[in-house]
């Protein structure tokens, strides 16, 4: 299973990596990265959008699902039956926005495992015959930054910032938050407090457990969260009626 992990997914990754470090002019590691996961990004956007799909179907449902909660408060097993019988009737499976991101985690593994290397210069072995082997890796990005060094604050900062700003996008476009206000189920009210938490623990999580990572590491986070407030922008604005086609 290891060696499988090892073909399918961290040897492309690396030797993209790798590639990229010798095809950018001045070799700039910093910048293979940010390009790296660019592309994995766009590669992985079908099922991005998928897991969006979903989100988005359980979102539109949410109104009703309230409404059954507010009927069946004082019948749990009711509430329950009523609840799938809704999912079955919209054809919706509210399991199916997490199938997307699960398929995404050997990708996220493998590249977590390749910027490491890299970062070490080490690994090299892994190399197709094609790519050519650059024997050393200035881990020195824009001329100041040591990627391979850990307690970059500033990109912490960064990374912990922009992993905020992600989570407030999806948390004010989520019609439970606002349902929970009006409903007054204890249920809804402890889940609207969970995200709540969660939306101002994850940057403090980022800062931390950067805070311990090599540069590189962080400056990938960085960069998907990024990437992933301004892929949230285009594909959740309302009036983007084109793209919101794609969701729907």
């Amino acid at each position: 299973m290891a060696n499988l992990f090892h073909i399918i997914f961290y040897q492309p990754i690396f030797n993209l990596l790798v590639w990229l470090y010798d095809a950018i002019p001045g070799q700039d590691i910093g910048i293979a990265i940010i390009v790296l996961t660019i592309i994995l990004k766009f590669l992985l956007l079908p099922l991005t959008l998928k897991s969006m799909k979903s989100q988005k179907a359980l979102q539109d449902l949410q109104p009703k699902i309230n409404e059954l909660k507010e009927k069946y408060k004082n019948n749990k097993e009711e509430l329950a039956k009523a609840t799938m019988e809704l999912y079955r009737k919209d054809k919706v499976n509210p399991f199916s926005s997490c199938l997307p991101i699960l398929i995404q985690l050997p990708f996220l593994l493998a590249l977590y495992q390749v910027l490491a290397a890299g970062l070490k210069s080490s690994g090299f072995e892994a190399l197709y015959p094609f790519v050519a082997n650059p024997g050393h890796i200035n881990t020195v990005s824009f001329g100041f930054l040591n990627l391979a060094e850990s307690k970059n604050i500033i990109l912490c900062l960064l990374a912990g910032v922009t992993q905020f700003f992600q989570g407030k996008m999806m948390s004010t476009k989520s019609p439970a938050r606002a349902a929970s206000k009006d409903s007054g189920s204890q249920d809804e009210a402890m889940l609207s407090s969970m995200n709540k938490q969660m939306l101002y623990m994850m940057p403090v999580l980022t800062i931390f457990i950067g805070y311990s990572l090599p540069g590189g590491l962080v400056l990938y986070w960085f960069a998907m969260n990024l990437l992933t407030i301004v892929q949230q922008l285009i594909f959740l604005k309302p009036k983007n009626s084109k793209v919101q086609e794609q969701i729907k």
